[in-house]
């Protein structure tokens, strides 16, 4: 008999994990909002329902006696994964290591606890005055965000009290909780860490440079593997994150971590216990690796012993984002006469509007080299 796992998630970012399951012979249930998505199709049965609905998920979960749930590169799939996984006694991280990861002022707060390095925040609630929470000898810019969520969505550059109130007031729309975080701004290069960890055993996979837009969204743009850091930096860095991981109780599955590097001081802007998004975990670690991340969340999911196998890849690999008309236009006239373009995750038309977050972005394509 097959073993089934429930994946959380449809989208062009869970297919890799979907379609994984399948070429392992699982017997794969997906759940999310219908919407057109790859992943409804592709399924072997797919749940027409929201991946908030935690209970009614549980329940579903429960009669199918599934053996493993488990999504990617989404930080509020990850609550509903981990609800499912403790109330039916399935590997998972627990609920409190589950808040730590995606509220980032749970998040600042055991950092602060345990001396990871991080940037100073100040916590902005509703019923707060920005201004106030702000030091007279702070120094400008300043970074907004929301306090739980990803994707670039709600972050924004302040270089005046002005700006800080119409950039609180944004990051609020974009807000769950209505919760709104006032950060230092931190100086350096912007580099991503991949881990899969199982029973509180941490293995690193590799680093990834990031490219963004810059103020005053930080949109990501680009993600290239190997990441160019020296040996002994990428020493300092397992050491710094692995230090982290612990801190907030990650024991189970991927995780991908963002830090900053300035000279040699390595500061962590945000942890996900979760793979990366913006195909850096199922594509570009496969690639540059030859690890197969996508298997090693499953096999985390079902309980199953970590394939560390390296197999056939690439030097380097890279993926790009579309970010306007003009973009996607040069790539489909370069598309024609490139050979190393492997996939296209994604392409939409464009509704000629301005590209304020990561969903928003025109598409993405991927370069591997040899």
């Amino acid at each position: 008999m097959k073993k089934k796992i429930a994946i959380i998630g449809a989208s062009y970012l869970q297919e890799p994990l979907i379609q994984k399951a399948k070429n392992i012979g699982l017997e794969t249930h997906v759940f999310a909002w219908e919407v057109g998505d790859p992943g409804e199709t592709l399924a072997d049965y797919f749940y027409p329902i929201s991946i908030i609905e935690k209970e009614q998920i549980t329940e579903i979960c429960n009669n199918l006696k599934i053996d493993g749930i488990c999504t990617i590169a989404s930080d509020l799939a990850v609550k509903t994964v981990n609800y499912v996984a403790n109330r039916l006694g399935l590997p998972g991280n627990s609920l409190e290591s589950t808040q730590l990861s995606t509220d980032k002022v749970r998040m600042r707060e055991i950092f602060n606890k345990y001396s990871d390095p991080s940037c100073k925040s100040r916590v902005v609630f509703p019923e707060d005055n920005p201004l106030n929470k702000i030091e007279a000898t702070h120094s400008w810019p300043l970074i907004i965000k929301p306090s739980d969520r990803s994707g670039s969505r709600g972050i924004y550059l302040a270089n005046t009290e002005s700006e800080i109130i119409e950039g609180v007031n944004a990051a609020r729309q974009e807000s769950f909780n209505q919760v709104v975080l006032i950060e230092d701004y931190v100086l350096g290069d912007e580099y991503s860490v991949e881990y899969i960890s199982q029973n509180g055993k941490h293995h690193f996979l590799t680093a990834t440079k990031k490219l963004t837009t810059g103020a005053p969204h930080f949109i990501e743009k680009g993600h290239i593997q190997p990441s160019g850091l020296s040996v002994q930096m990428i020493e300092k860095v397992k050491k710094v994150v692995e230090h982290a991981l612990n801190s907030l109780d990650i024991k189970q599955g991927a995780s991908h971590t963002e830090i900053k590097i300035y000279k040699d001081d390595i500061t962590i802007i945000e942890i996900g216990a979760r793979m990366g998004g913006d195909c850096i975990g199922s594509h570009l670690v496969p690639l540059t690796t030859g690890y197969d991340y996508c298997r090693m969340v499953i096999e985390c999911a079902l309980n199953w012993p970590i394939s560390m196998d390296i197999h056939e890849h690439h030097q380097s690999a890279e993926v790009h984002f579309i970010m306007d008309d003009k973009e996607l236009l040069n790539f489909k006239k370069t598309l024609q006469v490139e050979n190393n373009v492997t996939a296209i995750p994604y392409l939409r038309s464009s509704q000629h509007e301005e590209v304020k977050d990561s969903s928003t972005r025109l598409g993405c394509y991927i370069i591997a080299n040899n």
